[in-house]
């Protein structure tokens, strides 16, 4: 075990609560090009929102700020661990930092040394690069970049480049020790136990956290405890792209969520009302009439609309708004304004830009 590195206990203790972490947007200027001063904008407003986390280089991020030719990885990391410090010593508060870690082996572990070299908590591991790859061969890699930083494992839904994994996989993924929780992303109830199943054989249910990156059943993930065996576990948090706009009201929907399981009183039925209308709105965001072409486009277009970003640009040209997306994103800003957290923007919007 001394081959793996570990995290403060501080990490494993706040995950193992739960909170709220935002997957990172990529703020970019009109020739597409790095926005730092609206990224930074972006990493205070989620910090000041009461997020407990951020990630950065994930999916929200751009898969393609990995390739060397963007020469993004690293700055965009820089940025985001210079923000998150300068919060937390002024603030007296300890913020959970997770690193997208992507590509075959030899590019995980330059990431992996990257973002640990930044200060990084957690790696935050894709395994998209391995679609056809034997479950053993994705266990030989995990291992690996294991032993450069503690891993977040990663469910990612196949329609935005995951892969479809066995229960055994990832009952065999808890046996690496330096596993400190994991996202749970498949966009898929039976996938989803898969991972719930596995946690409860592994014996590890007092350390290993699940969060939810089904943006689609957010609330009902949080929700529930689940009994396989008469194993009690409870997903503790999110680690979400939905949570990367709004994300004041998701850090109080979060709180509302955990005082609810803590009273042991009944699930009021305004929760449930609750969870229908952010799955709602989560389908225009993230384009599910399309697959999730629109997703980082459609998460772009909320943070406009609120004046974070500039535009909706993505590093590569062809991917903006479906057609119809803008409207459906209209359509739930008239449904549901309760669920945004605009005053909150437009009252800070100012000192986070300067």
């Amino acid at each position: 075990m001394s081959d793996y590195p570990f995290p403060p206990e501080e990490v494993w203790q706040r995950l193992r609560e739960g909170i709220v972490i935002p997957a990172h947007p990529l703020a970019l200027t009109k020739k597409r090009r790095l926005d730092e001063r609206r990224q930074q904008a972006l990493t205070r407003y989620y910090l000041e929102a009461g997020a407990g986390g951020v990630a950065v280089g994930v999916h929200t991020t751009q898969f393609a700020i990995h390739q060397p030719q963007a020469g993004l990885y690293q700055p965009v990391l820089e940025l985001a661990a210079k923000t998150v410090r300068e919060f937390s010593l002024k603030n007296k508060k300890m913020v959970v930092t997770i690193a997208g870690i992507c590509g075959g082996t030899r590019q995980a572990l330059k990431e992996a040394e990257l973002a640990t070299s930044l200060g990084y908590q957690a790696g935050l591991l894709s395994l998209s690069s391995f679609k056809k790859a034997p479950e053993k061969s994705l266990l030989e890699h995990c291992c690996q970049i294991a032993r450069v930083i503690p891993l977040f494992g990663f469910y990612l839904q196949p329609a935005v480049g995951g892969r479809v994994l066995s229960c055994s996989f990832w009952r065999k993924f808890m046996e690496i020790p330096n596993v400190v929780a994991i996202k749970v992303a498949p966009f898929n109830r039976y996938q989803t136990l898969d991972v719930v199943r596995a946690l409860a054989e592994s014996g590890r249910t007092g350390e290993i956290a699940l969060y939810t990156g089904n943006d689609d059943n957010i609330v009902i993930d949080l929700l529930t405890t689940f009994c396989p065996g008469n194993v009690r576990i409870e997903i503790a948090g999110g680690l979400l792209g939905h949570w990367a706009f709004w994300t004041k009201k998701a850090v109080a929907l979060l709180e509302e969520i955990h005082r609810i399981k803590k009273s042991k009183n009944p699930i009021p039925q305004k929760m449930l009302s609750l969870a229908a209308a952010i799955t709602d709105c989560n389908s225009a965001v993230f384009d599910a009439a399309n697959n999730f072409a629109g997703c980082v486009p459609g998460i772009h277009e909320v943070l406009r609309r609120q004046g974070l970003l500039e535009n909706i640009y993505c590093l590569c040209p062809e991917e903006t708004l479906s057609p119809g997306q803008k409207e459906e994103i209209d359509r739930i800003y008239r449904l549901y304004p309760e669920l945004r957290d605009d005053d909150f923007v437009a009252e800070n919007l100012g000192r986070w830009l300067s």
